[in-house]
């Protein structure tokens, strides 16, 4: 709470100088050339030099593969869209007409789709994508600061996932970023958009143990009304299990993008991830040795 403080303070001064200077154009240009500056040293170090390239390789992967495929992708954003107007129209947009994917989510949960629905689907679907690659940006930076190495190897893991999702326009890579975000908030807005996931999507009931307890909590006070609202609607629940279940699926291979939004957490507790080092594995042997001579140890005081 202090450094966010201190950033704030440190922002506001930043502005008053800039509206009372007289010259703001060699402000901004100071501020270009510090910034363009820091960054040249950073890529001086051999280690940032690799990342940065690890970072820009996965990048341009992402974005050479959004522009071959063009007006080909947003295919499962589409099927949102089309749900959304299907229901405004008093439509079934569990079996749309034309060449479109069928809406497999809860019933109750398709007006959170109309507004966006609203729009013509050229506008749709750059809000929906710019949307999302920003968002994922906005991540991907937070993560970087503090960790840019491990940042890179985990963003080259997922390259694969990433650029299906992007260029499908599925609901996994928002969700993540919601996830994401949420774990910045309050326990019950954090509850909430653990909720909203979970009921969209089954693998962010996994995340539920590594929320705090007071965000487990809401999460499940937030289950209730969407219990309820499922029962209220269990006709069109069935009709949305039918769709689910015999829709072909290939392997998800897109959910691995999941992952990502365990990195707050992860940021915070790297000792759950030391077993990945290979310098922790030599000491291994040792910490076995002595939890054992511990638990003989307490047998013998205890006979």
């Amino acid at each position: 709470m202090l450094s966010f403080r201190r950033r704030a303070l440190r922002l506001v001064l930043s502005f008053e100088t800039f509206t009372q200077a007289e010259n703001r154009g060699e402000l901004v240009g100071e501020a270009f050339r510090a910034a363009l500056a820091r960054e040249a040293l950073r890529l001086r170090n051999p280690r940032y030099l690799k990342v940065a390239a690890i970072v820009g390789l996965v990048s341009a992967l992402a974005l050479a593969g959004m522009v071959i495929r063009g007006d080909a992708g947003g295919v499962d954003a589409q099927a949102y869209w089309v749900a959304g107007r299907a229901w405004l129209s008093g439509g079934d947009p569990y079996h749309p007409s034309g060449a479109f994917l069928p809406y497999v989510y809860a019933p109750w949960q398709l007006p959170l789709f109309v507004p966006w629905a609203l729009l013509p689907w050229a506008w749709a679907w750059l809000i929906w994508r710019g949307a999302t690659i920003l968002g994922l940006l906005i991540t991907i930076r937070w993560a970087y600061v503090r960790r840019p190495r491990t940042t890179a190897i985990l963003l080259a893991v997922l390259a694969f996932p990433l650029v299906v999702n992007l260029d499908t326009g599925n609901i996994n890579l928002p969700l993540v970023l919601a996830l994401f975000g949420a774990q910045f908030c309050g326990p019950m807005v954090n509850g909430l958009v653990w909720m909203m996931a979970t009921t969209i999507k089954w693998i962010p009931a996994l995340i539920w143990p590594l929320m705090s307890r007071e965000a487990r909590y809401w999460g499940l006070i937030w289950l209730l009304p969407a219990v309820v609202l499922t029962l209220l609607n269990l006709n069109g629940t069935m009709e949305q299990l039918g769709v689910l279940f015999s829709f072909p699926r290939p392997p998800r291979l897109d959910y691995l993008v999941f992952l990502w939004a365990l990195v707050p957490w992860a940021w915070r507790h790297p000792e759950m991830f030391r077993f990945l080092v290979p310098s922790a594995w030599r000491a291994l042997p040792g910490q076995v040795k002595s939890y054992l001579r511990a638990r003989t140890a307490s047998g013998e005081r205890e006979n």
